[in-house]
């Protein structure tokens, strides 16, 4: 940690205990030059220079920091976080100043292919569509994939990949890129994220390099965007990426994305670019089914040369049922306990590794499912929750919706909010608040009107209701 304090010697030692703590690679990697560390009488503040690195560190190392701090001053404290503005200066200047290297790289005025994937992509070329894992949940979209790879600028275009995080739109994004690349080596293919997308169209603004981006990003033959959903409420970053999509289109070349949601309830985001995304083939990817967990619980273990059982295979697949990162993650837990412990790999030792697992995510519910019943219930459509109207029917609907989210869901404040018509954390924070505060309010009923007329209802009522419905 930088120091910032009248007593360096203190905040030397206390970097030193923290390091033997945490471990010198991680104490580098999320301390060393990214936080400023001020103690006081009662408490430590670290500075941090954004709100990321700042959760990150409280969610992980609080107790670490805690703990140097009171072996060091032989006293408790509070631990306060705090954004630093020279640490989010420094930090920034070094993200603009990356970035402006990668746009002067990719960008050659001759429209030559320079590089196929941004910087750091490389490291995840292993996603491929031989490895994706095909079921009934994946099977359109799969499909899709392979009509693109094989016939590029059919009636497939754009293709529209949408679904839930962590259900493998990524993978078939990649996985298009790399097999066309392998199949046409001359085609000139950019792969991005809407915020990479966002990010260097600002800073080629910035730079005026305006040229050099739409260079890059309109001549090529295949352009894959992931994270659509980002683009929602940037205006201007929309509007370029209209005319992006419009070139594209009209050199008869090929466009895919992904997104979170369907175009048309991503929210705020513009008729033109909805029209667009909706004229050539949308497709959705669910939760994999039964079957479909198992191979890829099979097929990882099998990446992994470890040989896991079929009652393990099948015990993780009944019980995680989101999505594919979350299976994944049970098994690399469950290979990770096995090794830890020095045992082999059997039901009663996965049973025992993902106990707590487990218990967090029973029973499954999707937010599709409170999305649904909620609009059922007061009488709107999914689409009046994922739109920035503000009647009370509306606002007190969404609260709802996510605070049941966060609730009933492993989702994230940021992902329960893209999902919800791509509003910030912050305003989901704000709505589960509100509910709380209307759940602690034993007194005053929460009120909404419907086609037929006024409703009051208590609102434990009324969450009782709709986690009877969602959890049926």
């Amino acid at each position: 940690m930088a120091v910032r304090s009248t007593n360096a010697e203190l905040i030397d030692k206390i970097n030193e205990v923290l390091a033997q703590k945490v471990g010198q690679q991680r104490y580098k990697i999320w301390f060393k030059n990214s936080t400023r560390l001020m103690v006081e009488d009662n408490y430590v503040k670290v500075g941090v220079p954004n709100l990321f690195i700042g959760g990150w560190i409280e969610n992980h190392f609080s107790d670490q920091i805690g703990s140097a701090v009171t072996e060091v001053t032989q006293r408790p404290v509070k631990i306060i976080f705090t954004i630093d503005p020279e640490l989010f200066g420094s930090q920034r200047r070094r993200q603009l100043d990356s970035q402006a290297e990668f746009l002067a790289k990719t960008a050659d005025p001759n429209g030559r292919r320079r590089q196929n994937f941004p910087a750091g992509r490389e490291t995840r070329l292993r996603l491929k569509l031989q490895n994706f894992v095909v079921g009934s949940s994946n099977q359109l979209a799969y499909s899709a994939a392979q009509t693109v790879v094989a016939e590029p600028r059919t009636h497939f275009n754009p293709l529209f990949i949408h679904g839930g995080c962590g259900l493998g739109k990524t993978h078939l994004l990649q996985g298009i890129c790399n097999a066309v690349i392998q199949k046409r080596p001359e085609t000139r293919c950019v792969y991005a994220s809407g915020e990479e997308f966002t990010n260097q169209f600002v800073l080629a603004l910035k730079m005026g390099k305006l040229d050099a981006f739409r260079q890059r990003f309109r001549h090529t033959d295949l352009l894959v965007l992931d994270d659509v959903h980002f683009l929602a409420g940037k205006k201007a970053t929309q509007e370029e990426f209209l005319h992006t999509f419009n070139a594209i289109d009209t050199a008869s070349k090929q466009v895919v994305m992904a997104s979170d949601a369907h175009p048309k309830m991503i929210g705020q985001l513009s008729d033109s670019l909805v029209s667009r995304f909706i004229s050539g083939m949308v497709v959705k990817i669910d939760p994999p089914e039964f079957e479909t967990r198992c191979a890829i619980l099979r097929q990882r273990a099998g990446e992994m040369q470890k040989n896991v059982p079929a009652d393990v295979i099948e015990y993780i697949a009944d019980h995680l049922r989101a999505n594919v990162r979350e299976l994944e993650g049970a098994l690399l837990k469950v290979v990770a306990y096995a090794s830890l412990s020095r045992s082999g790999i059997d039901l009663e030792m996965a049973r025992e590794a993902l106990e707590d697992h487990i218990a967090r995510t029973d029973p499954i519910v999707h937010l599709s499912d409170i999305e649904a019943a909620v609009s059922t219930f007061f009488g709107i459509t999914p689409a009046d929750v994922h739109s920035s109207k503000k009647t009370r029917t509306i606002s007190l609907a969404r609260s709802v919706a996510m605070y049941l989210a966060r609730k009933h869901t492993s989702m994230s404040f940021p992902e329960i909010g893209r999902f919800m018509g791509n509003k910030n954390h912050a305003t989901v924070i704000l709505a589960c608040r509100k509910i709380k505060h209307l759940l602690e309010d034993k007194e005053t009923p929460v009120v909404w009107e419907t086609p037929v007329g006024r409703r009051e209802m208590d609102i434990n009522l009324v969450l009782g209701k709709l986690e009877s419905s969602i959890n049926r």
